[in-house]
């Protein structure tokens, strides 16, 4: 018996919740171990795509020269603190 039948055998034995955990870590070891070029796109090193996503679908919001146009009279004046 080979692995993957050893795998499916005892997956046959977990309750549904296991069974999806176990499902969820192969799917996790496939994108592991899949070489870089196989690797679908929203996969991989998910990080930094979803902040490129983000980048992308926020970018519209913002001024071509953003972040370069902002200065300090963007920036609001500190407000004094009452002493206690």
């Amino acid at each position: 018996m080979n692995y993957a039948q050893t795998i499916y055998q005892r997956s046959l034995q977990l309750p549904d919740t296991a069974a999806q955990e176990a499902l969820d870590f192969i799917d996790f070891l496939l994108q592991r171990y899949a070489p870089a070029a196989a690797r679908t796109p929203g996969r991989g090193d998910t990080a930094t795509q979803d902040t490129a996503a983000f980048l992308r679908a926020v970018a519209g919001g913002w001024g071509d020269d953003f972040p370069d146009d902002i200065d300090d009279t963007d920036l609001g004046a500190d407000t004094p603190r009452d002493s206690f």
